[in-house]
């Protein structure tokens, strides 16, 4: 391996060497308020970030980390194929949840389809996610996390790119969960930024989705209101055998019309049958909270995936009377580090004027919620937005709102926005359904070719052999 170090790239990012010569030819490149580490890595040598992965390529990887603010520090990576090895595009990838570390996963997607890649940890350091902690008495780091340490990073791996002398024809996002929410962000505030955008079951309205998932982690944990693992395979046997037509997933959510009160306990209680506890947190959970900062119904989770692995029981809906599963606790590290600034805060204090607080706050700091996306239409940018209906993180309804909203405001947007719903798809990927979709390719062909994307096809795979075993 050769190795460069380089310091102080500057946050305007415009300073690039009149002549280019790939990754040791970065070293002429002196930006500010920024160190970048630049390394060769051989083709076939096993990648340092990618648990031993090879590619057929060399790459030049170049990490940094960028100071916008005396509390900031974005750390992100820029991973460009030498050669022939790159497609001549570039690829930013988002985050999950409260982020805190580098994507490597989704961006060896990427990278195996010949992008050059780039990603960010969105402005701090964490092992363990979700943990919110860092947002304690760091105002600024709540702002990267928003949005500045993408906008940050896209501005310094495009710079980087020219520095290297690999100027993309076409430059893409992808991301789901909360990169989904980063992926809106950018149409919404940064439309000239990317030709198209790919954004998966997004954490848009992110303020609204904490205090509504707090709602029902508290509420689940009442006397009598837990869901043990048995009544959830009891609850998702009886919505497949409604609503199923002989399938493991539901096909058609919009015109199912499961009432869990079906199994409702008529004798003693067993895990065949729901209490009348139970029976309030299942209706809870499908027919979704009201939000204490307006009124509004929102969205609630859809029948047919409840005792799946990967959904409800891991996904923080309790099922110990009393205790609130810690695996995915979002809202708890939401409320506590980002609104009330108290690491000791618990849920069962969650209150109405809590989550208004929250709203009220943060809204603007992490919520894309605007409809109008006038300028990313106008310089003919693609947006793909898709989401599972049987997601057990973000109501699958969320997405169709904002599809209805943006409807609302622009009028029919199918020349330049699709949203596609895809049945049994879990949080982001995953369940008991053909769900594996490519949306980089269908992306590339939209952009590009000018492929309206009417329809895709979902596949499910054999893990060890690959071979599609089902497509919808």
């Amino acid at each position: 391996m050769r190795s460069k170090y380089l310091l102080a790239l500057p946050l305007a990012f415009a300073a690039v060497p009149a002549a280019a010569a790939g990754c040791d030819g970065l070293a002429a490149f002196h930006p500010d308020k920024t160190e970048l580490h630049a390394t060769t890595i051989a083709a076939d040598t096993p990648l340092p970030f990618a648990q031993g992965a090879k590619l057929p390529f060399a790459l030049c990887r170049v990490e940094g980390a960028a100071h916008p603010t005396s509390d900031s520090d974005i750390r992100f990576e820029v991973l460009i194929p030498e050669g022939a090895g790159w497609n001549g595009r570039f690829l930013q990838v988002g985050n999950g949840g409260f982020a805190g570390q580098i994507p490597y996963g989704t961006m060896l997607l990427g990278l195996a389809k010949g992008y050059a890649v780039a990603a960010t940890d969105d402005g701090h350091q964490t092992t363990v996610n979700p943990d919110a902690s860092w947002a304690l008495g760091h105002p600024e780091k709540v702002v990267d996390f928003g949005s500045r340490a993408v906008k940050t990073t896209t501005d310094a791996a495009k710079a980087i790119l020219a520095a290297y002398g690999a100027v993309p024809k076409k430059a893409y996002f992808f991301g789901c969960s909360d990169g989904g929410r980063e992926a809106l962000m950018i149409a919404q505030r940064n439309p000239a930024d990317f030709d198209g955008i790919v954004a998966g079951a997004p954490a848009w309205w992110w303020t609204r989705l904490q205090g509504s998932a707090g709602t029902l982690l508290r509420d689940s944990t009442l006397p009598g209101r837990a869901l043990p693992t048995g009544k959830l395979i009891a609850l998702q046997e009886a919505a497949l055998k409604a609503c199923g037509g002989g399938k493991t997933y539901i096909a058609d959510q919009r015109s199912c019309r499961f009432d869990p009160a079906t199994i409702a306990c008529k004798g003693a209680d067993t895990d065949s049958c729901l209490t009348a506890g139970e029976l309030k947190t299942v209706k809870l959970i499908y027919g979704g909270t009201r939000d204490p900062d307006g009124g509004k119904l929102l969205p609630g989770l859809k029948p047919g995936a409840e005792a799946l692995d990967h959904s409800w029981k891991d996904w923080g809906i309790s099922t110990t009377p009393g205790r609130v599963d810690p695996t995915h606790d979002y809202p708890l590290n939401h409320f506590a580090f980002l609104v009330k600034k108290d690491p000791n805060f618990k849920l069962a204090n969650l209150t109405d004027a809590d989550i208004v607080q929250g709203d009220r706050e943060l809204g603007p700091i992490l919520d894309a919620a605007s409809p109008d996306l006038g300028a990313f239409k106008a310089r003919g940018g693609k947006l793909i937005q898709y989401h599972g209906w049987n997601d057990p993180a973000i109501a699958p309804g969320y997405s169709l709102e904002y599809y209805k909203q943006v409807q609302a405001k622009m009028g029919p947007s199918t020349d330049f926005y699709r949203l596609f719903m895809v049945p049994g798809m879990l949080h982001c990927a995953g369940g008991d359904a053909p769900t594996r979709v490519d949306w980089f390719a269908t992306l590339e062909q939209w952009a590009e070719e000018g492929k309206v994307p009417d329809a895709v096809v979902a596949r499910d795979k054999n893990g060890a052999t690959q071979t599609v075993t089902a497509e919808r």
